[in-house]
């Protein structure tokens, strides 16, 4: 099924797709819908495009690919699912993740992972192709956040603030020096490589957007984790 979305209300266009009986669904011309597959599951959404706010919010399933940028907060509070932004996204992605993927070939704002979680079997994802911005990974408490560094020209992997707040899950910047002061509950292990989950995270980034996996699985990378040692939790409870 095709949609075009030129001049739709946001809402005209999320009941369009709801009501859809076929699976598989390309949305042309969108511009700024914002709620897009909110909670969706069981259907693979093509959208050209600029989608607004909020896009696969809660989402339960479904896969979004995104030919062109996103705003803020895509993914929000997503439970499963794949979303593949073949562009770059605001600010607040992923915030809240407890489950799923969301792969970026380019750049996020601000707060990328903010409150990210997981629970039992669900362990959320985000692979960032570009740069991120200040505070990534704010208050992480789970799941895996990786950022491949391409086209950043003189700017610094992410910006400043990275893991505030961290308290669980991971990061992978690819770097060869970590470009800015961490926190001092969060600690960094350089590597040669990726292993396990995260090599196999970046390996599907790079089949979404037709990369060459050589250059990024076996690159330097800094390891950010909790410092079990220097926990944040000694700062938010009480003793």
């Amino acid at each position: 099924m095709k949609i075009n979305a030129e001049g739709m209300h946001f809402s005209a266009l999320d009941k369009a797709v709801r009501e859809s009986a076929d699976k598989n669904i390309e949305i042309q011309n969108c511009i700024g819908q914002r709620y897009l597959a909110a909670g969706l599951s069981g259907k693979n959404i093509a959208v050209c495009g600029t989608p607004g706010n909020a896009l696969g919010a809660y989402l339960n399933g479904a896969r979004l690919d995104v030919f062109g940028n996103v705003q803020e907060a895509t993914g929000d509070t997503m439970n499963a699912g794949t979303i593949a932004v073949h562009g770059s996204a605001g600010d607040a992605t992923g915030y809240a993740m407890r489950g799923g993927k969301i792969f970026i070939e380019g750049d996020v704002g601000y707060r990328c992972g903010i409150h990210m979680t997981a629970h039992k079997e669900n362990k959320p994802a985000i692979v960032v192709g570009g740069r991120a911005g200040s505070f990534l990974g704010e208050y992480q408490a789970g799941g895996t956040i990786v950022v491949l560094g391409e086209n950043r020209g003189e700017k610094p992997i992410v910006g400043y603030f990275c893991g505030t707040g961290m308290h669980g899950g991971e990061m992978f910047l690819r770097c060869a020096a970590l470009p800015v002061r961490l926190p001092a509950q969060v600690k960094a292990e350089k590597q040669c490589g990726l292993h396990g989950e995260a090599r196999e995270l970046v390996a599907q980034w790079c089949k979404a957007f037709g990369k060459d996996a050589a250059a990024y699985l076996d690159a330097d990378y800094f390891r950010l984790t909790p410092d079990s040692e220097n926990p944040y939790k000694q700062m938010y409870t009480a003793n």
